[in-house]
């Protein structure tokens, strides 16, 4: 085992579910040694380019309202370098490295909600399930307008996100424009120790369970393989289960990886390609299906992202599943974390990844087989679609490949999340058509 840091699909904040995990050596290095085999034949900036850079730091450092320090200003051109590339590319110094790693431990203080920067605004990609976000309302496609009756600065979107962190019982207030709603609302929100369990599971009828994974860590496919065990020792084989990926930011390619392979037994999980030969690793799923090859349906909206995808468009294009909700995010690319000197790094997107059909899911998506409209019953940890996607980012990375072409539930089940009702009824179906060519065999 050795670990691959080139293989992150970061979550849509920013985030990865568990930078540096140890994971099969397929096509990557040690952050270090990719580091140090970056080609380095370019013959560096335009002499031009280099005077012009030179001057403007002069004239800032003289001419500036305030005195600027020095290294406040490289640091900014740092940002402002990586930024200019793509949403998910960053500079991150000493004190945002420290907190990036913190993120990836899926330990933090502070509300539990996915946000990305779209449009100078702060617009919220998920809430996580059982989160003071999550209690409070909060939805995906919402926009955080203000903190603490203070209005969200477009030119310091980072300052707001920092904001949003602090101490365990400490109390915030935001303002809260919901999706589609006209005029905003304050809620008040008491920060909390956040955990975050990737995997919750449940029986939704006699053998058919229902599994949720809310983002992807390091322990996801281990912990959804020992909550599967469980249910099928205590209640016999599975039938059928729902896979829901709704409102899933993403996470661990790794991760992703794993799980596609828990419910597939031969075949391509993911691909990616970049300029580098690290970038360029397939991922194939070994033999071993969980669920002995009983139906899945997995449930995706607009808040399915990145690693979600890569599950998603697996399952999808393997014909192991049926896809119902909503067209995904359509995050379709890869990012690595490289150290720099004196404590930071770079999260740079280095890789498109391409489902087994060779599709590039960047700012499309995926579709899924049966669209499902959206319900008001559904309750609000179920996300409807978001009003923004990968496109909507500022800067995103264009397509690349192919395009793709595009009873059972009970009453209460319906009132409480209608989708999900409705992939258990399609869930029961597919299991009645393959329970009979067998059961026909075995007649006399």
């Amino acid at each position: 085992m050795r670990r691959l840091p080139i293989v992150f699909a970061c979550m849509l904040s920013g985030v990865c579910a568990a930078a540096g995990a140890a994971v099969p050596a397929l096509a990557g290095s040690a952050a270090p040694a990719v580091a140090s085999s970056l080609p380095s034949a370019h013959a560096g900036p335009d002499l031009k380019d280099i005077a012009i850079f030179t001057r403007t730091f002069e004239i800032i450092k003289q001419a500036y309202v305030e005195p600027v320090s020095d290294h406040a200003l490289m640091q900014s051109a740092l940002r402002g370098m990586l930024s200019g590339l793509d949403p998910h590319s960053e500079f991150l110094d000493a004190r945002a490295l420290r907190q990036f790693d913190e993120d990836t431990s899926g330990e933090y203080a502070g509300l539990g909600i996915e946000v990305a920067e779209v449009k100078g605004t702060l617009r919220i990609i998920a809430p996580i399930d059982g989160t003071p976000a999550q209690k409070a309302g909060i939805r995906a496609g919402d926009t955080i307008l203000g903190i603490d009756g203070k209005a969200i600065d477009p030119d310091a979107l980072d300052a707001a996100l920092d904001a949003l962190r602090g101490k365990p019982g400490s109390v915030i207030t935001l303002t809260i424009l919901h999706a589609g709603a006209s005029q905003p609302i304050n809620l008040r929100l008491v920060r909390e120790f956040i955990q975050v369990p990737s995997v919750r599971s449940r029986v939704l009828a006699p053998g058919f369970a229902y599994l949720r994974i809310s983002q992807f860590q390091a322990d996801t496919a281990s912990e959804l393989q020992r909550q599967l065990d469980a249910l099928q020792r205590k209640d016999g084989p599975l039938r059928g289960a729902v896979l829901d990926l709704r409102s899933n930011p993403g996470g661990l390619v790794t991760a992703a990886v794993a799980v596609a392979d828990d419910f597939l037994d031969s075949g391509v999980i993911v691909s990616t390609r970049g300029r580098l030969p690290q970038s360029d690793t397939i991922f194939r799923a070994t033999p071993g299906d969980l669920l002995h090859g009983a139906p899945l349906v997995v449930l995706i909206d607009g808040g399915t992202a990145s690693a979600a995808e890569i599950v998603a468009g697996a399952l999808k294009d393997n014909h192991r599943a049926v896809l119902m909700g909503r067209r995904s995010f359509g995050k379709g690319s890869v990012q690595s974390v490289l150290p720099l000197p004196d404590g930071a790094a770079i999260k740079l997107t280095t890789a498109r990844y391409y489902t087994p059909d060779g599709d590039s899911i960047q700012a499309r998506g995926i579709s899924p087989d049966i669209e499902l409209a959206d319900n008001l019953r559904v309750s609000v940890s179920k996300a409807p679609e978001l009003s923004s996607r990968e496109a909507d980012l500022l800067g995103h990375l264009g397509g690349s490949g192919n395009v793709a072409a595009s009873s059972g539930g009970t009453g209460t089940l319906a009132a409480e999340d209608w989708w999900l009702d409705q992939a258990l009824h399609v869930l029961q179906a597919l299991a009645a058509t393959r329970a009979r060519p067998a059961a026909a065999a075995s007649a006399p």
